[in-house]
């Protein structure tokens, strides 16, 4: 049911046997390290910017995680070239975290080919891939070369992470080795992957994506129209998707300070930098998060951002 799902969905390629239910995306993406690590695999590559729970789970796993720039283009695969050895890379092709750039058509493509030339595989985070609000989502990367690429996904987005849900699609060799390897491992209790499976089936987990989209769809576009108005030299960067934007901010502004200044003011909001492996690069804004941003509080949030702004700018 679920690998039919992803099919239809996402343009996965994937049997019912390539589907390793799991708790998390950091619980599958640890489960493949420990099988990565297992063949001789010592390092991937991370996207820099990036989640850093990911680069946590790969170092705990006893591998060493390698910053790979991002750019508009997301992940930038020439660079690759450039880490000799390295023959595993994690990336967000659909929605990169936290710059929210698509990776390209022409560095998808290049991306594939590097996995083939390096014996190697390619880990795909897609954590929001559904909240596509110009167009239609980009397909997921496993389903131009499944033998190649390993989807992580979970419902902790779209239903709740309190619900502890995901699953990892991964070719034979690392399907098998996962099942050898980690038969202790924690699995979601048996009546809630009941229950989403019949919300598959009902065409329920459909119509509540429906309604999420719109939701948040009109959420971003208030908090957008909100931070033009309120912040005139403070650009919106990030495609038209998932559940965060980024806010540029002028250099002499202390992001760290505007963030302090913003929890006082009981707002939270995160520093562009703490995603940052590395200290040599130019990002400077803020990353706003609107998923659990009450519709009617919008502008009273946008408000207490420009004070804290202010505040960070003295």
């Amino acid at each position: 049911l679920l690998a039919e799902y992803l099919g239809r969905s996402r343009g996965a390629l994937a049997t019912p046997e390539d589907v390793t239910v799991c708790t998390s995306v950091t619980d599958g993406v640890r489960r493949l390290c420990h099988a990565l690590r297992a063949e001789g695999i010592t390092a991937v590559g991370c996207e820099e910017p990036g989640w850093t729970r990911l680069r946590d789970v790969i170092r705990a796993a006893g591998l060493d995680p390698v910053p790979v720039r991002t750019d508009g283009g997301g992940l930038r695969v020439a660079d690759l070239a450039g880490h000799g050895g390295l023959r595993a890379v994690l990336t967000s092709p659909a929605h990169q975290f936290p710059l929210g750039s698509v990776l390209a058509p022409e560095r998808r493509a290049a991306l594939l080919q590097w996995a083939r030339q390096v014996d190697g595989v390619v880990l795909e985070d897609d954590y929001d891939a559904e909240f596509r609000y110009d167009r239609r989502p980009v397909a997921a990367l496993q389903g131009m070369d499944p033998s190649r690429v390993v989807l992580f996904k979970s419902l902790s987005k779209i239903l709740s992470p309190a619900l502890g849900i995901g699953w990892i699609v991964a070719p034979p060799r690392w399907t098998r080795h996962l099942h050898r390897s980690d038969q202790t491992a924690t699995q979601p209790p048996t009546l809630d992957q009941l229950a989403f499976a019949t919300l598959l089936e009902s065409g329920a987990y459909d119509r509540h994506l429906r309604a999420c989209r719109k939701r948040y769809r009109d959420r971003r576009d208030a908090l957008v129209r909100a931070l033009v108005e309120e912040l005139p030299g403070a650009p919106v960067s990030g495609i038209a998707a998932g559940l965060h934007l980024i806010l540029r901010l002028p250099a002499e502004v202390d992001t760290a300070a505007v963030v302090r200044a913003a929890g006082a003011r009981s707002l939270r909001i995160a520093d562009l930098a703490a995603y940052h492996a590395t200290e040599d690069h130019a990002d400077h804004g803020l990353v706003l998060g609107y998923g659990n941003l009450a519709d009617g509080m919008v502008d009273e949030a946008v408000g207490h951002l420009r004070a804290a702004i202010e505040a960070g700018s003295r």
